[in-house]
């Protein structure tokens, strides 16, 4: 599996990061650090693409093109995540 999707990251006036991926709808999650935020956006995709192929549903293409509802956060952040299997470790 490798798949690209813009996601969306906010910081939170208490700290960390929530993170949302507006082409896969529902696909949420967060992070108290910048990096770990990204390590669970990834993880959350990757998860989220499992079940659709588990389930034979249609994987969503990216949506390059996001808008950002700041809401109370001061900072958002758009990066464009590419999400590969893991590689095994012998």
């Amino acid at each position: 599996m490798e798949a690209t999707y813009t996601v969306v990251l906010m910081r939170e006036n208490d700290g960390g990061y929530s993170v949302s991926v507006p082409a896969l709808k529902g696909c949420h999650t967060q992070g108290e650090t910048l990096a770990e935020a990204l390590l669970m956006a990834e993880e959350a995709i990757r998860l989220y693409v499992e079940v659709l192929e588990e389930d034979a549903k249609p994987i969503p293409p990216d949506e390059p093109n996001v808008s950002v509802n700041m809401r109370e956060a001061t900072e958002a952040l758009v990066y464009r995540l590419t999400v590969r299997e893991p590689t095994a470790v012998a």
